[in-house]
C-alpha cells in the first residue's frame, strides 16, 4: 500500500480586484511548466442571491512521478466568495476584472510505492526498514524537492495577483 506523507501545507488568502481566469490559467501553467500532470476534479459555480456575484469552488490533483517508488502529488482548492465582475480602467482603456474574497490552498504529499509494489511482495516487511535506513536521506531530498517546488509556485501566484490588483481604477 503507498505511503503519503504530507510535505507542505499552505494557502494564498486575500480580499480584492484579480482576474480570475488569468489567475486560474498561470498557476495551472507552473504546475504544467513543472512536468505535473494536472486533473480538475472538481469545480462548483453558485449564483448568489443578488444575482450579480457567485461563490466558485475547485479542486485540481496535480502528480508527478519521480521515479518507481516516489511520486509527488500537489492539490490545490480554489474558494472565491462573492465573486463580482467590476470594470477597471487600465493603460487607457477599459478592462472587465473580478472581485471579491479568494483563497487558493496547498497540500503538497509526497506518495512513497505509489503502485504497491511492495505490498504483492516478499520484501513488504522489510519496507520500514528500508524507508527509515537505507532510502532516509533521498526521502528527506524529495521532500526538499517538493517543498522547495510548491513554495515556488505559491509565490509566484503571489506576485502575479499582487501585480494584476495594482493600478487599477474603477469607473
Amino acid at each position: 500500500m503507498s505511503e503519503e506523507d504530507l510535505v507542505w501545507k499552505g494557502k494564498i488568502k486575500a480580499v480584492g480586484i484579480f482576474n480570475f481566469k488569468d489567475a486560474y490559467q498561470y498557476v495551472y501553467n507552473s504546475l504544467i511548466d513543472e512536468d505535473y500532470l494536472v486533473h480538475e476534479t472538481k469545480y462548483i459555480e453558485k449564483v448568489l442571491k443578488d444575482g450579480e456575484s457567485k461563490d466558485v469552488e475547485a479542486f485540481w490533483t496535480a502528480t508527478r512521478t519521480m521515479s518507481n517508488y516516489f511520486k509527488f502529488q500537489i492539490k490545490v482548492q480554489y474558494l472565491i466568495l462573492g465573486m463580482k465582475k467590476v470594470k477597471v480602467k487600465r493603460d487607457d482603456r477599459e478592462v472587465t476584472m473580478q472581485s471579491g474574497s479568494y483563497e487558493i490552498r496547498f497540500n503538497a504529499v509526497l506518495i512513497k510505492d505509489p503502485g504497491s509494489k511492495w505490498e504483492n511482495s516478499l520484501f513488504k516487511k522489510f519496507r520500514r526498514i528500508y524507508d527509515r535506513y537505507i532510502i532516509k536521506n533521498r526521502i528527506e531530498d524529495h521532500e526538499l524537492r517538493l517543498y522547495q517546488q510548491v513554495n515556488e509556485i505559491i509565490a509566484n501566484a503571489k506576485s502575479f495577483l499582487a501585480i494584476e490588483g495594482q493600478h487599477n481604477y474603477f469607473y
